[in-house]
């Protein structure tokens, strides 16, 4: 079949599932081979290419594998409106928005319900702001907590936006944690946090680090993991 896609002109677009996605290509020069992956949201096709390798061929690549990202497809979570719906996923529990004009525009948290005021038409922009604010303010305690069980002083971290992964990091001792963490359970948020802090003394994924991991984190480690692996796009249901 491929063979065939090579000789067709082909847009940078494919049909998954009744839907049109376009095909986004990015060449990087030191990728070996054609790397296709679909967006978290669905939204798009995405290919890196060598340098060498052909458009042509990379989409052909895409169109080839269309059963596969369709499976894919199929796992994407429906997206979600926080405003419309008026509830809002914080630390693993549905917490309901109660927007009044007469009250105050910061968000305040009392009991399962976060009472606010202010424009109703920048209640999904604040609404996101206010679980960036909890997500940092949580990433800190956690790292804190776990720095000081590995013996380290506590270490910086900065809340990222990535569509792929939940923490990273850097060899400059700062953590970098993906805010929607903040949705989940608090005890797979930690997971990810504990993992990040055990890469500050061991920055791979070694026996050593794996054992630092065990004796920081309280909790199952696999099982937070699986919880990530089966759940975790649901994260990107609400703020896309």
């Amino acid at each position: 079949m491929i063979e065939w896609l090579r000789d067709c002109k082909l847009e940078p677009q494919i049909e998954i599932a009744g839907r049109i996605l376009p095909i986004e290509l990015r060449r990087h020069a030191t990728a070996r081979r054609l790397t296709l992956r679909l967006a978290p949201d669905g939204s798009k096709v995405k290919i890196t290419l060598p340098r060498w390798c052909a458009t042509k061929e990379a989409i052909a690549f895409a169109h080839a594998r269309t059963e596969w990202l369709a499976s894919q497809l199929a796992k994407v979570p429906e997206p979600r409106d926080p405003v419309a719906e008026r509830a809002l996923d914080y630390r693993g529990e549905r917490i309901a928005i109660e927007w009044r004009a007469d009250a105050p525009r910061k968000p305040s948290l009392d009991g399962n319900r976060l009472i606010l005021g202010g424009p109703e038409e920048t209640l999904g922009k604040r609404l996101a702001q206010w679980l960036e604010q909890q997500a940092l303010a949580l990433f800190e305690e956690d790292a804190a907590f776990y720095c000081g069980r590995a013996g380290l002083p506590p270490a910086p971290v900065r809340l990222t936006r990535a569509r792929r992964r939940w923490g990273s990091c850097s060899s400059e001792g700062v953590l970098r944690l993906n805010w929607r963490l903040v949705q989940a359970p608090d005890h797979i948020r930690r997971s990810v946090v504990a993992h990040e802090v055990a890469h500050l003394v061991h920055f791979d994924h070694s026996l050593a680090f794996h054992a630092l991991l065990d004796r920081i984190y309280e909790g199952e480690i696999d099982a937070a993991n699986r919880w990530l692996s089966q759940r975790g796009r649901a994260l990107y249901a609400s703020f896309s």
